[in-house]
């Protein structure tokens, strides 16, 4: 590209075969200096990484290679050559930055990978794919196009969600995310279909093994999560605030080298059903593995690297999976008598502050990331940081910690499916890098997660601590009513109308004014958020609700804090939300209510003695309500409160129509459910005041909601009656 002058305004690298990647540009700070400046070193940054990865794409022997698959649960490598282009295409066409797609065939055919899938759920399905040449030729009309884009798109600084260039980046990254899976891949191909190239050299320093230690690691507070105002790109499970209290344990040394590994290998590690857990054993058996996938034996051991397989080096890293780490684990608390496991992904930060590590900076890496030291692995004695060795590079580190979202979480509306798919309990956290980790992937806050069973160039390192590996909440519920009445009570205030089950405890904490507030009854609670507003002034709120699955939101959000759910935008298309009470201000509540699953109608004897019972849209949904009208006074204490919501829309399908209170014919008049409370409530309580109006808005899809209004009245019990 040139400028107005003629003369080359990007630095474009020739495609020399002795060209090293060691070159690799780190990810820009997207707040500092000029715009121009940093439009040219986006430039530079793009350019960098497209190239070194199409040229990655050289260690394959022949066009064979691209078109047969290297795992069966993974497309060809055709595929990761296209998709990586027509990515920055559909993205930069959804944000409208590009007005005429390149290729619509291309762009449909390389949009989605298939990598999210069980061991054993093989993918047959047939694809007519381009030419190699073609895919080639459109990635180089893709290039031509993005950098015009950078050269003319307007752009003020910072860059950050919000911006234009946002999908400019993110396409990058996203480049440089494939070309450490692609890599995998290729490492994964048998080896006819691959040949050496100068420019992905391995390394070749290998020696003896280290014996590992256990280093103690002291007890910390752990603080993560991305600002969203952070000067460095991110994807959108990096944000969010999170704060962990971490014991002290002791961390090994060093990773675990092949040589360590080799005693659980030698022990019998992969026929002992003792140290592998289900699903591990499901996948052992499934794959039949004895060893190491990246291990080979030709009368001694070797190690296959990404294009040839060398004596094995056993200082180096053992590369593994989740299943094979986690049984390597139990056999060593077996051997060794010590509380062995993977670290969380607390811990591992913990080690991070407490080593010392540093982000990467713009010299030669101490660690090996970055193709800053060559295309392999080397050995773990190599890097040290403080007392300790690769706490970053060299390999991932699982970790025992399924991903999951932080506190105000968010999806980006240009890649809402990077994460949200992998909040599952079942993609595992991997740390710390490996060594062609580069860009966003390569600092301390990125947060990638592959299924237990895949590989990448991971191993890991174990910990020893009595503390248990406490799972968090990855869990977005999606069951559609659920889903609706967790906005409902915990979401947004629409059109102006105040969040109802917050109004209706606001009102009922209004009416009981100086009254006793001991306890209170929420009946009909649903999710709960009126139980804990409640808790504001009572001692002791229960929660009682006929649907088990609405109290399962009430208990999840007093034990945890927040709850999750991905509301329905429009037909299959969601959006995620995460509600916390230290947001509406009630984390002072969780301690004083509890839930139970109850029938309005049919109270247990327990449920009594309350200062107030809130009754709020329940009456017109009980099957029968006049049971529930000439009982309730005897759970209520003299002078006492009962507040009564509903919009009164009495339906068959809930209440037959003999037990309706209201909304018929008596005598030939209007019989209203008004006159039924007055003529089921008089003998123990009086009416306060008059009926109110209270409005709500219920959010059924982006586009559609309903509104409707409840009338409330309060009830007094009646000394003595």
């Amino acid at each position: 590209m040139t400028s107005a002058s003629g003369e080359s305004r990007f630095v474009t690298p020739d495609h020399p075969e002795s060209v090293k990647p060691a070159g690799l540009l780190r990810t820009p700070n997207l707040a500092e200096g000029t715009p121009e400046e940093k439009r040219i070193e986006i430039a530079n940054y793009f350019i960098n990484t497209f190239d070194t990865y199409t040229r990655l794409f050289d260690c394959l022997a022949g066009d064979e290679g691209y078109y047969q698959k290297s795992i069966p649960l993974r497309h060809p490598l055709i595929f990761y050559l296209g998709h990586t282009a027509t990515f920055f295409t559909n993205k930069l066409v959804l944000a409208k930055l590009m007005h005429e797609r390149i290729d619509p065939y291309m762009e449909s055919v390389f949009a989605v990978g298939v990598d999210e899938m069980s061991w054993d759920d093989l993918d047959d399905e047939h694809y007519d794919w381009p030419s190699v040449q073609a895919v080639l030729d459109y990635r180089a009309k893709v290039r031509e196009s993005v950098l015009e884009l950078i050269d003319t798109l307007p752009l003020t600084l910072p860059i950050n969600w919000e911006s234009p260039w946002w999908p400019v980046i993110m396409g990058i990254e996203h480049e440089r995310i494939h070309l450490e899976t692609s890599s995998v891949l290729i490492r994964q191909h048998d080896l006819d279909k691959v040949r050496p190239r100068n420019e992905w050299a391995p390394s070749r320093e290998t020696g003896e093994a280290p014996d590992n230690e256990m280093l103690a690691v002291p007890a910390g507070t752990v603080r993560i999560g991305k600002p969203y105002d952070d000067p460095y790109y991110g994807w959108d499970n990096e944000y969010g605030e999170h704060e962990a209290q971490v014991d002290e344990f002791r961390a090994s040394q060093y990773l675990v080298s092949n040589q360590e590994f080799l005693g659980f290998v030698e022990a019998g590690g992969y026929l002992n059903d003792a140290f592998w857990c289900e699903e591990g054993a499901s996948w052992r058996a499934f794959a039949d593995v004895k060893h190491p996938t990246f291990w080979r034996w030709d009368n001694g051991w070797y190690l296959r690297l990404m294009t040839e397989e060398v004596e094995m080096p056993w200082d180096w890293p053992v590369e593994v999976n989740y299943h094979e780490a986690k049984a390597f684990c139990e056999w060593k608390r077996e051997e060794t008598g010590l509380p062995i496991r993977l670290p969380t992904e607390d811990e591992w930060h913990q080690l991070c502050t407490v080593a010392g590590v540093e982000e990467v900076g713009q010299g030669t890496a101490n660690s090996n990331l970055h193709l800053d030291h060559g295309a392999s692995s080397c050995p773990v004695s190599r890097f040290r940081h403080g007392e300790w060795f690769d706490v970053v590079g060299n390999v991932w580190q699982w970790v025992e910690t399924p991903t999951y979202p932080f506190d105000n979480f968010k999806v980006h509306p240009l890649y809402d499916d990077f994460t949200t798919p992998t909040f599952d309990g079942q993609h595992n956290l991997i740390k710390g890098g490996s060594w062609i980790s580069c860009g966003n992937e390569s600092r301390l806050a990125a947060r990638y997660a592959f299924r237990r069973h895949f590989f990448q160039h991971a191993g890991f390192r174990y910990i020893a601590s009595e503390a248990e590996a406490v799972q968090p909440n990855a869990y977005y519920e999606s069951d559609r009513l659920l889903t609706e009445y967790a906005e409902f009570h915990f979401g947004e205030r629409w059109f102006g109308v105040d969040n109802f089950p917050k109004a209706m405890a606001e009102l009922a904490l209004e009416a009981i004014a100086d009254k006793p507030a001991g306890k209170a009854l929420d009946l009909g609670c649903a999710c709960g958020r009126a139980t804990f507003e409640l808790a504001r002034k009572f001692e002791e709120v229960d929660g009682v609700d006929f649907s088990a699955n609405f109290i399962r939101l009430g208990v999840e959000m007093a034990e945890q804090g927040t709850i999750r759910y991905a509301l329905v935008d429009e037909g299959d298309l969601v959006s995620y939300h995460t509600r916390s009470l230290r947001d509406m201000g009630l984390e002072d509540s969780a301690a004083k209510v509890s839930f139970s699953q109850g029938d309005a109608c049919n109270l247990k004897p327990q449920f009594t003695g309350y200062d107030l019972v809130l009754a709020a849209n329940l009456l017109d949904r009980l099957y029968r309500p006049r049971r529930f009208l000439d009982s309730i006074h005897e759970r209520v204490n003299d002078g006492g409160l009962l507040v009564i919501a509903s919009p009164y829309t009495w339906m068959e399908e809930h209440t037959p129509k003999e037990e309706w209170i209201g909304g018929f014919k008596k005598d030939g008049e209007n019989h209203r459910t008004l006159d039924g409370l007055r003529a089921h409530l008089s003998a123990h309580f009086r009416m306060v005041g008059q009926p109110r109006k209270v409005p709500f808005v219920i959010r059924e899809t982006e586009h559609k909601f309903q509104h409707t209004l409840s009338e409330v009245t309060v009830w007094e019990r009646l000394p003595g009656k």
